[in-house]
């Protein structure tokens, strides 16, 4: 203890009851092709519906991928995953001309929230072309929410008819009036303005009734109906003396890309503000700018309107410009380019270092050799703490009838052996009801599926495969069944089949990681319960680091990590253990290395892979105890 100067007591505590920690064992972690969300930025998704939210619904160029996340999440509901996109991808921009690449929220952040940007008003808010499917308006006034012009009608002669579609009229100022405004012309319903030239309206629509000269016309903001009120100055700008602060913003799915149906409202943002400092009464900010970045899931802000010249100020004694018109930006210039296996390694490489994200399931959906190379070598085998799951190539096992078995094992051979990486046998056949069709997937999604699934129900260490808990999950039809000996082939070569029984579902039926040297780890039960053992008691060794290597930290360790493989053990994971920290391994040599070692076996158990019936008839005049045992 601290030496004292004068008499007193100390108190100090000593904790002893550090315990194993759980472990996640049902984490995964995918990359992929999708056609929305941030680029290259780990996301937990944790259902479809959350998939589909973040990184939208699957297309002719998505689909396989976006399903193995899909699949997986059927069976469970944590899944990290990056979106992969080349770097000629585009965001739409309101001037589709500069249209520019902005990956995450992180870097719009650093490089375009303070409007240095030269895309326009708004970008969409992840790069792809679907975002050529938004519009955003802005009602940046009272006078552009509603006005009743004092403009009329032209003379006599040039009054309207019904059917006409171009109104002779004299607007002034011009800039009351816009392209997208509706207008309501006597007992006419409001119409679309769709051109204003210097002495004409042009409508969208016909009139209905008779115009004559001398008559004032009604005009609004075309999203004027979806909300509450006209903007106008929100109490905070009025307190410090400001006013005409407000505005409204609505995004618009203008061609129905997104929701179905075009003219869909897809966000609204009611009085918000042009003061930079402006707050609500609970101190968040109103600043449109912010609000939109902090909210929207559809765009973002680039730059004021042009005729606001004061917008973006503080509020104090300032009256905003009173812009009389809406601004109305349709979004054009968004890019989906072709995604290579660069991009995608790439994005895989989000989940190298296990100090930054933990991981147990890598899901490798539609990869191909080079990339599933790499997430061999430069992942699993790297971090040592998860499992890869792969499928064949689509053209081993769709349409390529009699000859799936060679083709199967000659894509295993270009793969190195390893007991982290685990290769099924098929794709399946399943319905894609976002567009009414039905796909083709690999189906390694389900396989690292089914290990969530017996973590479940079981533990880490029970085999995913087999009867009762190897059936998939949503499965048309299989791209191919393999019969006995095309199985006995396949498993041989450490590829474990996908087969279909009547009445009993498609199963998985094997349960071999790729590791070519027969050995326990050729087993992935195996391999999942040392990722266990490893990853939980290495957790909890880091709290020895700096302690002094000495008996009671060598039994304090061992007190640590013989109950937890006593727990294993109990739970059927491990036949027997032994745990070695003493003398006899912690020698004078390794202490003054500043070293301590714990020497941990294990005897692993196994999963049943064959099963040999004997059936031995019996005379009646022969006891049991007579041939038991003897064949």
């Amino acid at each position: 203890m601290a030496f004292m100067l004068s008499p007193g007591v100390t108190v100090s505590e000593v904790d002893l009851t550090t315990v194993i920690p759980a472990v996640a064992t049902t984490g995964g972690a995918f990359a992929g092709n999708f056609q929305w969300g941030p680029i290259g930025e780990r996301i937990l998704i944790d259902s479809e519906t959350r998939l589909v939210e973040r990184f939208g619904e699957p297309n002719a160029n998505t689909y396989s991928y976006f399903f193995s996340a899909a699949n997986f999440l059927a069976y469970g509901n944590n899944l990290r995953v990056v979106r992969a996109a080349n770097t000629a991808t585009r965001n739409a921009t309101a001037n589709s001309a500069a249209a520019v690449l902005i990956k995450t929220e992180d870097l719009y952040e650093a490089d375009y929230l303070d409007g240095s940007g030269t895309f326009g008003m708004w970008a969409a808010r992840y790069g792809g072309s679907l975002g050529n499917n938004i519009k955003v308006s802005i009602c940046p006034s009272a006078n552009a929410f509603s006005s009743n012009l004092t403009a009329q009608i032209n003379s006599t002669a040039n009054a309207a008819s019904v059917g006409d579609t171009t109104i002779d009229v004299t607007v002034n100022p011009t800039s009351y009036l816009s392209v997208n405004d509706l207008v309501k012309f006597g007992a006419n319903e409001y119409i679309k303005v769709s051109a204003v030239n210097s002495g004409n309206v042009v409508l969208s629509g016909a009139l209905t009734a008779a115009i004559t000269a001398g008559t004032s016309f009604l005009r609004k903001w075309e999203y004027a109906d979806e909300f509450d009120s006209a903007p106008g100055t929100s109490e905070y700008a009025a307190d410090l003396g400001g006013s005409i602060d407000e505005v409204h913003v609505i995004v618009v799915d203008e061609d129905g890309g997104i929701s179905g149906v075009p003219e869909t409202v897809l966000e609204k943002y009611p009085f918000v503000s042009k003061g930079s400092d402006v707050k609500d009464e609970g101190g968040t900010a109103l600043y449109y700018p912010e609000v939109i970045f902090r909210k929207s899931k559809w765009i973002y802000w680039g730059d004021h309107d042009t005729s606001g010249t004061n917008w973006g100020t503080t509020a104090a004694g300032k009256t905003f410009t009173n812009v009389y018109k809406p601004n109305y930006a349709s979004l054009g210039g968004g890019v989906d380019a072709t995604m290579t296996n660069g991009d995608l390694i790439s994005a895989y490489d989000q989940f190298a270092n296990a100090d930054i994200v933990d991981i147990s399931l890598v899901v490798g959906g539609p990869a191909n050799q080079t990339v599933a190379t790499h997430l061999i070598s430069n992942i699993v085998e790297t971090r040592k703490d998860c499992v890869l799951f792969l499928s064949p190539l689509y053209a081993d096992v769709v349409d390529n009838a009699g000859s799936e078995t060679t083709a199967i094992i000659a894509y295993r051979n270009l793969l190195t052996s390893t007991s982290y990486a685990f290769l099924d046998s098929a794709w399946k056949y399943q319905y894609d009801k976002y567009n009414d069709v039905y796909r083709w997937i690999p189906v390694n999604g389900d396989t690292a599926g089914l290990c969530v699934r017996t973590d479940n129900t079981r533990d880490p260490w029970f085999s995913p495969a087999g009867f009762n808990r190897g059936t998939l999950k949503n499965v048309i039809k299989l791209s191919w069944t393999p019969t006995q000996t095309e199985r006995d082939e396949l498993y041989k070569n450490g590829i474990n089949p996908v087969t279909t029984f009547p009445g009993e579902g498609s199963l998985l039926f094997g349960d071999k990681t790729l590791q070519s040297k027969p050995s326990a780890f050729d087993r992935i039960n195996v391999r999942r319960l040392f990722i266990v053992l490893e990853k939980a008691i290495s957790r909890a060794a880091k709290y020895s680091l700096f302690e002094y290597n000495d008996e009671f930290t060598r039994a304090q360790f061992v007190a640590l990590v013989e109950p937890f493989l006593r727990d294993v053990q109990g739970r059927r994971g491990i036949f027997d253990f032994r745990v070695v920290c003493d003398g006899s391994n912690n020698t004078p040599e390794i202490i003054d290395r500043n070293e301590f070692i714990g020497d941990i076996y294990v005897k692993p158990a196994r999963s049943i892979n064959f099963i040999k019936l004997n059936f031995v008839a019996v005379r009646t005049g022969v006891a049991f105890e007579e041939v038991v045992g003897k064949f």
